[in-house]
């Protein structure tokens, strides 16, 4: 798989890369910054197209535990090349996306793929990529998957805790962490003997 890695510029740590697409949300069309949302949790999802076979379980995954992201100052933005005109057919016509309430993002000039690393130039889709931003603009999270994979939005939600968890607590979480669980705090008292 062909990436045009050197325009990547989506590091861990480091702020997320800023776009402006337009987006299909609440049946209109809209322009959608990144910026739109600072002081809110983001997970940016890219997926390869509309009117596939696995994306559709993916953004239904995803619909049906919105409410939770929501509870959490989370926003969904699904993202792929296809056109904000795809995504309303799409959506009309397709009894999975019809849950979708999130922002369905275009990015048919590919420039948001290919500045998260995750542009497969040789089909010209983006592969699987989800980015977890956090409510100051940086990039906290980020996994990237062949696409004949889907992804959970449960171990999503999973993991946007632990990194909420850490940011308001200062600690670790370790593997396979969830809610109410203990929690590490980094130290040599605890070096080697875990």
């Amino acid at each position: 798989m062909e990436h045009c890695c050197e325009t990547i510029t989506a590091k861990v740590g480091e702020q997320a890369p800023a776009f402006t697409v337009p987006a299909f949300v609440d049946e209109e069309i809209k322009n959608i910054s990144l910026k739109d949302y600072k002081g809110k949790w983001v997970v940016l999802f890219f997926y390869p197209a509309d009117f596939t076979f696995v994306c559709p379980t993916e953004l239904e995954d995803l619909a049906d535990h919105y409410e939770e992201f929501k509870k959490l100052n989370t926003e969904i933005l699904s993202i792929s090349v296809d056109t904000v005109w795809a995504h309303k057919v799409w959506k009309d016509i397709s009894p999975k996306i019809k849950k979708v309430q999130f922002p369905m993002l275009s990015d048919n000039r590919r420039t948001v793929s290919e500045a998260y690393g995750v542009l497969d130039v040789k089909e010209g889709v983006a592969i699987r990529g989800r980015f977890i931003i956090d409510p100051d603009g940086v990039l906290v999270g980020m996994e990237v998957l062949n696409n004949n994979v889907g992804r959970s939005a449960a171990e999503l939600l999973r993991q946007l805790k632990a990194f909420q968890h850490v940011r308001e607590h200062g600690d670790a979480c370790p593997a396979s962490w969830t809610e109410g669980q203990d929690t590490l705090k980094p130290g040599l008292d605890i070096a080697g003997k875990l």
